[in-house]
């Protein structure tokens, strides 16, 4: 290993240590979002999550050393945010498919340095099957967001926030979020295949090949169910 690969191993490690510690606490929280029964009926719902989490975690490596692959059976199809036009709705209410769910904030350094790569791995991988969906937790109105992603050209993400920061404190209180910008990684029905804390170089091939394992993996599921 060079002088120069040093520093960037040592934070990748430190991220994965600070991840693995906030997965860890989360773990005796609260597991999924919803109303009475919900952990029971959302768990059994998130069952087919854990066979595509199986599927990545030889992938979380490299630029995505800090990616943990999710041990529980978590559901974020409840969290709430506000789409492009302002309406209100949820995870859940998205089409169904693939989802990296960013969480992100204008005053956040380390977010506006990711939001290029998050945009070129949607332009690259977006579809059907997979989206990068960025949401923005900057108080106030859209603005100062907007211009921001104006600014850096970034074309390729549809605008979504929730300028309360309900949905950054929910993911908080599930051991997700200990900070901007957190990243999850969901099944079509919104349950957790894993989450990383903290940057990461979304347009590397690193990343690319954990997607496309993921893509994989849900699309044998697919084909084995007939659906």
């Amino acid at each position: 290993m060079t002088n120069e690969e040093k520093p960037r191993t040592t934070r990748r490690l430190a991220f994965a240590g600070v991840a693995a510690a906030a997965l860890a606490a989360g773990l005796a929280g609260i597991y999924v979002i919803g109303g009475e029964d919900g952990n029971t009926q959302q768990v059994a719902a998130c069952a087919a999550s854990a066979e595509i989490a199986d599927a990545v975690a030889p992938y979380a490596t490299g630029e995505l050393a800090a990616f943990l692959p999710a041990r529980e059976r978590r559901s974020f199809a409840d969290l709430g945010f506000q789409d492009d036009t302002g309406a209100e709705t949820t995870l859940g209410a998205l089409p169904p498919k693939l989802r990296l769910v960013n969480l992100w904030a204008t005053w956040c350094a380390p977010c506006r340095k990711e939001m290029p790569a998050l945009d070129a791995l949607q332009a690259e991988l977006g579809g059907d099957d997979f989206e990068v969906t960025t949401i923005s937790v900057d108080q106030g109105g859209t603005e100062k967001p907007k211009g921001f992603l104006d600014e850096i050209g970034v074309s390729h993400l549809a605008f979504r926030q929730d300028p309360t920061m309900k949905i950054f404190h929910d993911v908080r209180a599930m051991g997700r979020a200990p900070g901007l910008p957190s990243t999850l990684l969901l099944d079509r029905n919104g349950c957790e295949i894993g989450a990383l804390m903290g940057p990461a170089e979304w347009a590397s091939e690193d990343a690319k090949a954990l997607i496309r394992a993921a893509l994989e993996a849900a699309g044998k599921q697919t084909q084995e169910s007939g659906s």
